[in-house]
């Protein structure tokens, strides 16, 4: 098993295509980073404070003026790759499900979770919904499709779409993926702008190696949305070499997303919007990575 994210003091590339909170009249913007903060077990770290984060936007120093633990709701959709590739881990693959569903959607937690097959075509399995029973029960019902491939774009595609339409405020894409053929006709452009056009974060867990088939269009750009995707957008990339182990991946992922910050920094007013927003950790043992909020929906930029 590796995790191609969880690398030493990681620093990530933020969206840009976000919102700009102004102060009244010459006082400072301040924004907000959704930080997910690990240490080398891959466990989120508790109790950190402004002076443990850095964040710099166009490499120029930003001050951070507050960290609390994030408590917004996520509204988060959970893509499953049923194909025939699927086929020998998807019992796993079903187990897995199950695991995050609950971390997700736990006692006192008010996140709402769509769980979406990507078989032959995008598929809504359980609506967003916060109803843990009902998503679960939807999960038992994921089967693989005989003789299908993957149409795991599509469904990246059309999720961030609608998203856009929920006014989602906390967006976050999980896709549970296998190596099998990908058949979607998508750019991996197309995916990237929609991901940064709703603020959302892009998680990837893969069962088997990373993609191998570079010699298809489909092949190439799969594999570029999964490491550009994830990189740009503060997600993070397994692969899983053992499907048995996809449970206790999903399980941390879960884990990670509902144990953020949520870091507010103030930067000065500019007319020109900064093209690259970066958060690390002081600490070089953690890895850090972070998601800008969509705190008043005012999008004036894009990457």
């Amino acid at each position: 098993m590796t995790n191609r994210r969880l690398t030493v003091a990681a620093t990530v590339v933020l969206s840009i295509g976000l919102l700009w909170t102004v102060a009244p009249s010459a006082q400072a913007i301040q924004r907000s980073i959704y930080a997910s903060v690990l240490n080398k077990e891959g466990a989120p770290v508790a109790d950190l404070g402004p002076s443990d984060f850095v964040v710099r936007e166009d490499n120029l120093s930003r001050e951070v003026l507050r960290v609390e633990p994030a408590t917004a709701p996520m509204q988060v959709a959970l893509l499953v790759d049923n194909s025939q590739a699927s086929s020998p881990n998807i019992r796993d693959i079903r187990e897995a499900t199950n695991e995050f569903i609950k971390g997700i959607t736990g006692t006192g937690q008010k996140n709402e979770l769509a769980v979406i097959s990507v078989a032959e075509r995008a598929t809504i399995v359980v609506d967003y919904t916060t109803d843990q029973e009902k998503l679960l029960k939807g999960a038992g019902r994921i089967f693989t499709q005989p003789s299908s491939g993957a149409y795991m774009l599509d469904a990246l595609f059309e999720t961030t779409q609608g998203l856009k339409k929920r006014e989602a405020t906390r967006p976050v894409l999980v896709g549970l993926s296998t190596n099998g053929p990908e058949l979607s006709n998508r750019y991996h452009q197309q995916i990237l702008t929609g991901l940064h056009g709703i603020g959302a974060a892009f998680h990837l867990v893969m069962v088997g190696p990373p993609p191998t088939d570079f010699i298809s269009n489909e092949g190439r750009e799969r594999a570029m949305t999964f490491s550009q995707g994830t990189e740009e957008t503060g997600g993070r990339y397994d692969n899983v070499l053992a499907a048995s182990a996809l449970a206790d991946r999903l399980k941390q992922v879960a884990n990670e997303l509902t144990h953020q910050y949520l870091v507010t920094y103030a930067r000065p007013q500019t007319l020109i919007p900064p093209e690259h927003v970066t958060i690390s950790g002081k600490n070089p043992n953690l890895t850090v990575r972070g998601t800008a909020a969509n705190e008043k929906r005012d999008v004036r930029g894009s990457r």
